[in-house]
């Protein structure tokens, strides 16, 4: 994938250039510096670097790789934090910048950034985080090249303590909600079943005055299937056209659960078998390809935006029957800013769904519900939970 995210240790990586947080001065550094010097080899990459001089904030400059597994290394000096007043934040974007372009100058495939000036230089690692994926991405927007950000453990990563909290309490109250027994369809839940939370969130709720967190709960009752014993669920239908006398109603009208299903049946069983075969959903390929069309965007705008390669796109657009993995059917759904009901349609095409047993599954209702649509914020969330990336 264009842009990824991984734990390893930098010089074990494999790329065209290895960027190097530097010592401004000719002199080896500690942290990252320290250990792409020790895995390259000391001496000789001193040497070059002496060629260099010294470097200001901000700056980059390139070198032979030696024994690492590329290129080329790419050296630049990050600030050191000193309470973001003195430009430190515009000077790690720059950072990104000037490391990005020598890469392209370069004609380099792929590059490995490590989270720059969070080791001894102190700059927040959330912060850190919010500069490199914004300077990436609108680099890869006019650039093909795979960049990877290098994080060397679990403590060299972070997102912002409230979005974390916030995506960590939404998992934690769908886990709850799954382990509760919910009603089959057409069957009334029994009241036994509903905790006094429930009940109390249930009439809050008719009285419009749900709070924040109450809704949450109340959504995630209703994707679990749970449902109040008092009444049928209702589901509104825009017309039913059986090609027969089987039902029709004006538009907007509202049907119980089971009279749809009664409706849909019937429709069934009046056509052929051949004519079933020829109304079948289309296939995941065919909408992708009609979303993109009516989305208006061209086909770099919509794979860069899925974090997706031209190649696989390509793969895709000439194979009507193509079958995606789940992680890049998702990955199209955020890139052409589908809601939750139209991912839903969109990863039916593809025979999948998304479910509130997979953590994955989860963190992406929670982005789709929150109108996080850049696909590499939402693969920043998804890292920091252990789960996998978007796109391919």
């Amino acid at each position: 994938m264009p842009l990824s995210i991984i734990r390893n240790d930098i010089t074990r990586v494999k790329a065209d250039a290895i960027v190097n947080t530097a010592n401004p001065d000719v002199a080896v550094g500690e942290g990252t510096d320290y250990a792409v010097y020790k895995a390259a080899g000391l001496d000789k990459l001193l040497a070059e670097r002496a060629k260099i001089g010294t470097m200001r904030p901000g700056q980059a400059a390139v070198t032979p790789a030696f024994a690492l597994d590329a290129k080329y290394i790419i050296h630049t000096v990050g600030p050191a934090w000193r309470g973001g007043t003195y430009g430190e934040r515009e000077t790690v974007a720059e950072c990104y910048r000037n490391c990005l372009e020598k890469a392209a100058y370069l004609e380099c495939g792929s590059v490995a950034f490590p989270l720059l000036s969070t080791g001894t230089y102190g700059f927040p690692k959330d912060e850190a985080l919010d500069i490199a994926i914004n300077e990436i991405s609108r680099f890869l927007d006019d650039h093909e090249m795979d960049v990877t950000l290098v994080v060397y453990d679990r403590e060299s990563f972070a997102l912002s303590s409230e979005l974390f909290e916030d995506v960590r309490s939404y998992i934690s109250d769908a886990e709850a909600i799954r382990s509760m027994p919910f009603a089959a369809p057409g069957e009334p839940l029994d009241a036994s079943f509903y905790t006094e939370e429930e009940e109390m969130l249930l009439a809050s709720e008719a009285r419009g005055v749900a709070p924040k967190r109450s809704r949450r709960v109340l959504g995630s009752l209703r994707r679990a299937g749970r449902r109040d014993n008092k009444a049928e669920r209702f589901l509104k239908a825009e017309e039913i056209d059986a090609e027969s006398e089987v039902v029709e109603r004006s538009t907007g009208a509202l049907y119980s659960e089971s009279e749809l299903s009664d409706a849909i049946d019937g429709a069934a069983g009046n056509k052929t078998l051949e004519e079933l075969i020829r109304s079948k959903d289309e296939s995941f390929q065919q909408k992708l390809l009609h979303l993109i069309d009516a989305s208006g965007m061209t086909d770099p705008e919509v794979y860069k935006k899925a974090n997706i390669d031209r190649k696989l796109f390509s793969k895709i657009r000439s194979n009507e029957q193509y079958k995606p993995t789940k992680k890049t059917a998702v990955a199209f759904a955020f890139a052409l800013g589908l809601n939750l009901d139209q991912t839903a349609d969109l990863l039916r095409s593809a025979g999948m769904s998304l479910s509130q047993s997979s953590t994955f599954d989860i963190i992406i209702q929670y982005c789709l519900e929150r109108g996080i649509t850049n696909i590499h914020e939402v693969n920043c969330i998804l890292f920091e939970f252990d789960q996998m990336l978007l796109g391919a």
